[in-house]
């Protein structure tokens, strides 16, 4: 394979998280959350807005969770990794479309349909991140990964500019602007997020065509004794065998933990940081307007932790990254004005893509790569888990207090015990086990 054309593989699947990123944005983070809170739930008390969400928050991440190791192993048996990943791009595009039909007191549908899009995003999700030890060599996996996180920062956050514009500028010109159109100000306020959702799914479609186009399927690699098993067999058996030799896989077990305690932290500032902000008060420009920094200010931090990640090494890169969001769970309980969202937005900015892409690769790194959609399926539980236990916990601290301050101090406890555990992985004995695996393996057609 010539440079052009390695170099053309990873920029189309760097591209799909400048395709994908755009639900995490808009949707996960910035504008549904504000639109689920005033409008789809404008019926409710506000307490039970948050609490509400956070639980449809971790409805969708439980199921893939479930799912994810089963079709994971399916897709290496049956090399069929990208098969997979349009599967689940296609069912994520269309949930998020239906959110346009999501109107005033729609709660219950807002969630059935953000459960279907969710499901189709983070699905996807475990696919793409399979390709990555396939695409990108040992020396590089670090800057790949950051440069998809980089790309997805940029896309994400340049379609989020753009649906911002629509929702907070239109609706007091648009009538003023086209007298033909019948419409308040007010009803305009409720269609320009509709509208924001169904560009997230185009955008989301028409920017994953390069990786469909350019990114090759990976070599299928099979046991020498699962020739003859259909793909469910295999993957039944895969991960029975999984798990009986896990002790085999120790250290990628000790960094999955690891991963899955820090994540439980990021992935709840994540999923929970709008919302939080509106609960306090904080107006829309703030609480939408500091997601959207992020996104911009977290292009450059991310390629500058691919760099780290090279020149200190990754877990020490990692363990810096967490040093600093533990900075932020401390400053999120003394939130008093808008200014200290935006300083602590900003903090979010420097490290969020860094710990994300730097934690991928060095996931990449200590598995087989022909068993990377099994294994990254793994990943992608302890992912989802902690997406799913960090918001679950501050919905019911929320429920409880009718307050959500100190939910946040949870996180602490997070990011100190990810880190510690992550202190304790050998990189270099995952990497050799992970090599020796891949040995065992033979090729096949598919």
């Amino acid at each position: 394979m010539d440079t052009h054309q390695r170099k053309r593989i990873i920029n189309a699947w760097a591209m799909y998280d400048w395709a994908n990123s755009t639900f995490a944005t808009t949707i996960m983070a910035a504008v549904l959350p504000v639109y689920y809170a005033s409008v789809a739930a404008a019926n409710l008390p506000e307490y039970e807005r948050t609490s509400n969400w956070a639980f449809t928050t971790s409805i969708a991440l439980i199921i893939v969770a479930v799912l994810g190791p089963i079709l994971g192993a399916m897709a290496d048996f049956s090399g069929a990794k990208k098969r997979f990943q349009t599967f689940f791009v296609i069912l994520g595009v269309t949930g998020t479309a239906l959110l346009y039909f999501v109107q005033t007191g729609d709660w219950l549908m807002a969630s059935f349909f953000y459960i279907i899009g969710s499901i189709g995003f983070s699905g996807a999700n475990v696919f793409y991140d399979s390709l990555l030890p396939h695409i990108a060599s040992p020396d590089e996996i670090d800057q790949v990964s950051s440069k998809g996180y980089a790309m997805g920062y940029l896309g994400g956050g340049l379609l989020l500019a753009i649906n911002l514009a629509m929702i907070l500028i239109l609706p007091d010109n648009l009538p003023v602007w086209f007298a033909s159109i019948k419409m308040s100000s007010e009803e305009l306020s409720i269609l320009m997020p509709r509208i924001a959702f169904l560009s997230v799914s185009v955008w989301w479609l028409v920017f994953t065509i390069p990786l469909w186009r350019y990114v090759p399927e990976p070599e299928r690699r099979i046991q020498a004794n699962e020739q003859g098993y259909n793909p469910v067999q295999a993957a039944i058996s895969r991960l029975i065998i999984t798990f009986k030799e896990i002790k085999t896989y120790r250290e990628l077990l000790k960094f999955i933990v690891a991963f899955w305690l820090y994540n439980n932290g990021i992935g709840t500032i994540i999923f929970m940081a709008t919302i939080y902000g509106t609960e306090l008060g904080f107006s829309q420009t703030t609480t939408i307007g500091t997601l959207l920094m992020v996104q911009f200010v977290a292009v450059p931090f991310a390629f500058l932790f691919g760099w780290l990640g090279k020149k200190l090494g990754t877990k020490p890169a990692i363990l810096l990254s967490l040093a600093i969001y533990t900075l932020i769970a401390i400053g999120g309980y003394f939130l008093q004005k808008e200014i200290h969202f935006w300083i602590l937005g900003f903090l979010v900015a420097t490290v969020q893509g860094g710990s994300q892409a730097l934690s991928r690769s060095l996931c990449g790194r200590m598995m087989p790569k022909s068993k990377s959609a099994e294994f990254y399926s793994f990943f992608s539980i302890s992912e989802k888990i902690a997406g799913t236990i960090g918001p679950l916990v501050f919905g019911l601290v929320s429920r409880i207090m009718h307050g959500s301050r100190l939910s946040i101090v949870s996180l602490i406890i997070f990011f100190a015990l990810g880190g510690f555990l992550l202190t304790k992985v050998n990189e270099k004995e995952g990497i050799e086990v992970a090599e020796a695996e891949e040995r065992n393996l033979i090729k096949t057609s598919v």
